[in-house]
């Protein structure tokens, strides 16, 4: 994928919330029914704002993600697409880790990496 970045794939759902030399936080907000376009994300810590219920893609693969506010969880680097199938709005933040290395082969190709937050 050329420019994976979520700011760029999908810039009216993510916006930098804060940028260091270190790490990035991304703020993620969208409402019921809407759908990110292909995106990827390094290693990161996501931080649920509110709760969710989403559906990931990542190749043939998909997998339903239901969080409740206040939940921090570690994501590992990925390549996916979402929607919100839930009934309420999504807010979360995502701290992404500059020294992490992008989204493996594997990952890409939709192998054995884990998808979604762990």
């Amino acid at each position: 994928m050329a420019d994976a970045d979520p700011i760029a794939t999908n810039p009216k759902l993510y916006s930098v919330a804060f940028e260091n030399d270190r790490v990035r936080v991304l703020r993620y907000h969208d409402r019921p029914g809407e759908r990110t376009r292909p995106h990827s994300h390094p290693d990161s810590v996501m931080i649920t704002a509110s709760a969710f219920r989403r559906r990931l893609h990542q190749g043939d693969r998909s997998v339903d993600v239901s969080l409740p506010a206040g939940e921090v969880r570690w994501l590992d680097a990925q390549e996916h697409s979402g929607e919100n199938i839930g009934d309420t709005e999504t807010v979360t933040f995502f701290v992404e880790l500059k020294d992490s290395g992008a989204p493996g082969p594997s990952a890409a190709a939709g192998g054995d990496a884990p998808l979604g937050p762990s």
